[in-house]
């Protein structure tokens, strides 16, 4: 600060550093009030600096540099508890996403210094998968937005980061298995069971759906089930939760013979309790139907101590017999998902809800109807397609499913 191009009468609170000697300073107040003051060799650079910040003062767009000078650790122990928390499920995968991949990169790292060719390197040549590099950028954009918007940057340098193009991949490798290919499957299949695995073919339903079904929201007068809370695993930890995969998971799927004959052959054998638990009280496994084959017994662990097995299944475990049986079918085979970068055999459980899907729609079942079965939003908007999921509705799916062909009545 020069003494003759900022005198005192007119810049009463800066008080005189050097008298245009040496280093320049250009000293300011920022909207906190507090007083800065960069230093500069030229008064030139001094000047130019000290207008800048006046204009951004004025315009309301100033940004103390200090504040993008925290590191991504730091920001994220101030951003992460004001993120909007979305399900359990997805609060574990961003969780991971966060402990796997941004933090070994980033955390140490300014949020200033971070540019947009070093994020677009890093997912191009550190992230693998096209899915894990889509999730993976949108926690850190969120990041990088939520620290835009608290002016500790100026540019977000995680707009325009381009992830994998979703790679081609030949029908067949599209297709489901069919249904005769699912039968040879269940030949294999432990007989134990056999019957969740009929189940799932013959409803479409979710992992989390059919294992998380308690008798109380199963109409065996009807034939129908109440899709109304699934099983989730939180980190290794099994849990009930209230709301499906999406606000059209609550639904009402018709049961064939085949499914009643699943369920009634579950129910002689666990005799579950037709009880009503709130999600608050726990799991409450002696109302499901479908176990695990040790439930109600007991293991002595590492310790010595006994553990009481509630007989809640879970998909590892249920691997265990799936795999065997896919590979003593002859139809097992490894393939890379694309999506995540996994190498995982198929088929997988889930595709049996593809099967059902395909079953539905060979039929003639239209479109918004398969929709409305499986449990499926359609384009982020699900309130029209309630008006078709009726109890007609219900039973023209349930005989194109017994039948092969669609039934619905035209007027």
């Amino acid at each position: 600060m020069c003494l003759k191009e900022y005198p005192p009468g007119k810049y009463s609170d800066r008080t005189p550093r050097r008298d245009c000697q040496g280093k320049w300073q250009a000293r300011y107040r920022d909207p906190d009030g507090k007083l800065c003051g960069p230093t500069f060799d030229s008064q030139k650079d001094a000047v130019a600096h000290l207008n800048k910040v006046r204009a951004q003062l004025d315009a309301g767009t100033y940004q103390d540099p200090k504040r993008g000078a925290i590191t991504v650790d730091v920001w994220w122990e101030i951003w992460w508890p004001t993120a909007k928390k979305k399900a359990t499920t997805t609060v574990n995968r961003k969780l991971s996403s966060w402990n796997v991949h941004i933090q070994p990169k980033w955390g140490n790292r300014k949020l200033n210094s971070i540019t947009w060719i070093q994020v677009q390197d890093w997912i191009t040549n550190e992230v693998s998968g096209r899915e894990t590099q889509r999730k993976v950028l949108e926690l850190f954009r969120h990041m990088m937005t939520g620290a835009l918007r608290d002016r500790r940057i100026t540019v977000n340098p995680t707009l325009d980061v381009e992830i994998e193009a979703p790679k081609e991949r030949h029908p067949d490798e599209l297709m489901p298995p069919t249904r005769e290919q699912a039968a040879l499957i269940r030949m294999h299949l432990t007989e134990y069971y056999r019957p969740l695995m009929v189940f799932a073919e013959e409803t479409g339903m979710r992992w989390g759906e059919y294992t998380g079904l308690r008798l109380c929201n199963v109409d065996l007068g009807s034939a129908t089930v109440k899709v109304k809370e699934v099983l989730i695993d939180d980190r290794g930890k099994i849990r009930r939760k209230a709301a499906p995969k999406t606000k059209a998971g609550f639904r009402t799927v018709p049961l064939t013979p085949a499914a009643v004959e699943a369920v009634e052959m579950m129910v002689a054998k666990w005799k579950p309790a037709a009880t009503t638990s709130s999600i608050e009280d726990g799991m409450h496994p002696e109302e499901l139907i479908f176990r695990g084959p040790l439930s109600g017994t007991q293991r002595r662990g590492k310790d010595g101590a006994l553990t009481d097995l509630d007989g809640v299944l879970t998909r590892p475990n249920f691997r265990r017999h799936w795999i065997p049986a896919i590979k003593d079918a002859g139809l097992a085979r490894l393939m890379k998902d694309e999506e995540t970068g996994r190498t995982e055999y198929w088929p997988r459980v889930h595709d049996l809800r593809h099967t059902f899907a395909t079953r539905l729609k060979d039929a003639g079942v239209p479109e918004k109807d398969v929709q409305v079965i499986m449990g499926h939003e359609r384009g982020g908007r699900v309130t029209w397609l309630y008006q078709h999921a009726g109890p007609e509705l219900v039973e023209e799916v349930r005989s194109a499913l017994v039948t092969g062909r669609h039934l619905r009545a035209v007027s």
